[in-house]
């Protein structure tokens, strides 16, 4: 739907999103219109795409996808124009003066002939030309933000590729579109295609080819966790994106590739007799890594009498150590890096307790860290020791070239850094740790080698392990587990292949049987709602359904909206956001699904600081209905402002999927077994989803399902170089 009219009176706007609400004059009735506005000013006409939806509160409002601007045309319109504050320099005064000098024509004379302002009483020469200044930059704004919109790209995305071409965003665009996709986070090939199409780009252009490239590269990365891919498959992913013979294209399909490597933007590499390409960016993380791993390696560590000491940690704990755990205490203390992997119940915390203990009698000065908030908070409740998020303690600097305080140039502080849920961790965030390692810093790296791996790209835990170059120890015996508890014991059956046995006679495992998706819908809500709170004596928020699909009755985005509306209802004094795929309520539970490293969050005690990351879980605690900002509470109490536009970022999270859970505990977990692609079910998801409960397992659906689920071994294979960088002297690749 397509309304027009002139800018009455703006009510609020955030210069920081561009987020606006104002009154609109459409043929003489006033509209209410929300959404992602360019710099506008009162008096200038708009003709604004979207829809008019009911708001509880303010009642109807214009939801805005799109905005175009034209000039005022009237002489009240065009003082009321230029004395908005848009233009420096001009205020009532001055804009009255122009407009009774040049009339219908101020905004022909502020564009073509700006020496002429000097004419009006009160402008001087030079004023003249600082308001002809602001006058054309307002105005190159404005017409690039809806030269883009032709092109269906939104407003909230034009002006992000404004603030990075600036003035030249016209020329990159229209001389070539593909660019954006390499200098743009937000703007793919398909977006970039579009555009090229309706400026009469050839199909057969090399720009169009060099963006495919990257495309496929950059999807291989995000959707497949892959650092590097091999030429074949990648000509292949191209041909079929780019619509056009790559064999009829051989000779400029090798130089794109050629230039893309001049360019540094890729590397072309032999690896195992295979032509492999990678991102130029993971190849240098990757070779970091390695480099640093191998570093750390090699550290000299002032031995200690550590039996002498596990010794007294025992008898103060009341515990006798195993040999493999003495093993591995001795291994952490004496070596440079090391890793320590085991399933759950295997001791991983009371070794990781044992090694503290070591430490501060070593006066060593120790820091405990982990992938996400979650996963946090379980180590300092588990160990009694404060940890943090690895990106909390690298003290997030987004401005800076760096990134974070805490650099290669700044390093951290500590003798020992200690890492929890390993698996998670991603070969990003791997290296922005290890660079801001110190020299003689003492790295020990703990994790679930049969978890999920990272959702970013790489493999980190996996290729330290395979390369066998650093110390690591596996644990496998169980030692926590109480005579009527199988959550322990079930796990490790399920990661061995075989069924886990529930008879319903346990505490804290259960089955119910549903072969109907509606029957599984009712249970897990009724369960969620009613049977498991009442059971453990825990608010509904202490109760998590871990499910492997999105789609389905019961995939999350059914079992999101089921879930809310008994969790959460609707009241009338209950402020509501309405999107296209929910509807967001105060006090609803929530998760961001993306980095972002430059959202500002505050405390209740006034710290500030940016960044939200991907799998923080929070809870909204106040929507502003006028400006349609949504306040969310993450768990250790930062709080962030989401204003409508942003809310792509968050999901509800009554229901997550089991891959978004890793590096959390719940106390009881529910988790739906019925039908599914054998791709997304398998043994390794189902072992992840039952090792994050802590007290409770509810596994709703079919025996059969879940015997499928604990046969099917099948993990995507990641194709990463770290192993392979760790293993220099013998890998078969070189560049």
């Amino acid at each position: 739907m397509v309304i027009k009219g002139i800018v009455e009176e703006i009510i609020f706007r955030n210069d920081a999103n561009n987020y606006t609400v104002l009154v609109l004059n459409a043929n003489g009735e006033n509209v209410t219109a929300v959404g992602k506005f360019p710099t506008i000013i009162e008096g200038e006409c708009l003709e604004l795409t979207g829809n008019f939806v009911a708001h509880s509160k303010y009642g109807e409002q214009f939801s805005v996808t799109n905005v175009k601007l034209a000039p005022p045309t009237n002489r009240e319109g065009i003082i009321k124009y230029l004395s908005s504050g848009l233009i420096k320099g001009v205020g009532l005064i001055t804009a009255t003066n122009i407009v009774n000098k040049f009339g219908d024509s101020t905004l022909d004379i502020l564009e073509y002939n700006p020496d002429r302002l000097s004419e009006v009483r009160g402008i001087s020469v030079r004023k003249a030309e600082e308001i002809a200044s602001a006058y054309s930059e307002v105005k190159r704004m404005q017409n690039v933000i809806m030269l883009l919109q032709q092109y269906n790209i939104s407003t909230n995305l034009a002006i992000k590729i404004f603030n990075i071409y600036g003035n030249n965003t016209e020329s990159v665009v229209r001389t070539n579109p593909y660019k954006l996709v390499e200098d743009i986070d937000g703007v793919g090939f398909f977006t970039a295609d579009r555009i090229a199409a309706n400026l009469g780009v050839e199909p057969t252009s090399e720009f169009r080819f060099r963006a495919a490239v990257l495309h496929v590269l950059n999807e291989t990365s995000e959707k497949s966790g892959s650092t590097y891919i091999t030429r074949a498959n990648l000509e292949s992913e191209a041909t079929e994106l780019l619509r056009v013979p790559v064999e009829n294209n051989a000779s400029k399909f090798e130089s794109v590739l050629q230039g893309l490597a001049y360019d540094n933007l890729i590397k072309l590499i032999t690896k195992d007799g295979d032509d492999i390409v990678a991102l130029t960016k993971y190849y240098n993380l990757e070779k970091y890594v390695a480099a640093t791993c191998k570093l750390l390696a090699l550290n000299e560590v002032e031995h200690f009498d550590v039996e002498r000491e596990i010794d007294a940690f025992e008898l103060v704990n009341k515990i006798k150590f195993h040999p493999t755990q003495r093993e591995t205490i001795k291994m952490a203390i004496n070596s440079g890096i090391c890793v320590i992997t085991g399933g759950p119940g295997t001791g991983k915390t009371t070794i990781i307790k044992c090694i503290l203990y070591i430490f501060y009698n070593m006066y060593k000065k120790v820091k405990l860290l982990a992938p996400t908030g979650r996963a946090a908070k379980r180590m300092s409740e588990s160990t009694g020791v404060e940890a943090s998020t690895i990106h909390r303690a690298l003290e997030l600097d987004y401005g800076s070239a760096n990134m974070f305080k805490y650099n290669q140039l700044n390093k951290l502080p500590y003798d020992v850094i200690i890492v929890d849920e390993v698996s998670m961790v991603d070969i990003q965030l791997m290296y922005f740790l290890l660079r801001a390692v110190k020299r003689g810093c003492q790295v020990i790296l703990v994790g679930d080698k049969d978890q999920l791996p990272s959702v970013g790209a790489g493999n980190v835990l996996a290729d330290i392990l395979a390369s066998d170059v650093i110390p690591h120890l596996y644990l496998t015996q169980i030692y926590r587990q109480s005579e009527d508890s199988l959550i322990i014991t079930n796990a490790h059956a399920i990661n061995e292949g075989k069924m886990p046995h529930f008879d319903n006679a346990s505490t804290d495992f259960f089955f119910k049987n549903c072969t109907d998706a509606d029957d599984a819908l009712s249970t897990i809500i009724e369960m969620c709602v009613d049977r498991v709170p009442s059971y453990l004596n825990v608010d509904t928020s202490h109760v998590q359904v871990l499910a492997p699909m999105r789609a389905g009755i019961c995939g999350i985005d059914n079992l999101n909206k089921c879930l809310q509306a008994r969790i959460n209802p609707p009241k009338a004094s209950k402020f509501e956001l309405y999107t296209d795929k929910f509807t967001y309520r105060v006090n609803d539970r929530v998760m961001q699904i993306t980095n972002n490293y430059e959202r500002v969050w505050t405390k209740l005690d006034g710290e500030q600081g940016t960044g939200v990351f991907n799998g923080d879980i929070g809870t909204i605690i106040g929507i502003d209905t006028l400006t349609s900002e949504i306040s969310v509470q993450f768990e250790d109490d930062r709080i962030a402002r989401y204003v409508k536009a942003d809310l792509v970022e968050l999901t509800p999270s009554y229901a997550i999927t089991i891959h978004k859970s890793q590096g959390s505990e719940f106390d009881c977990v529910i988790i739906p077994v019925l039908g599914g692609p054998p791709m997304l079910l398998t043994r390794n998801l189902l072992y992840t989803a039952v090792t994050r409960a802590k007290r409770m397992v509810v596994l709703v659906g079919t025996k059969q399902n879940i015997a499928m689920m604990v046969k099917n071994n099948h993990t995507q294979k990641r194709f990463t170089l770290l192993q392979d960088f760790l293993k220099l002297d013998e890998a078969a690749f070189n560049e």
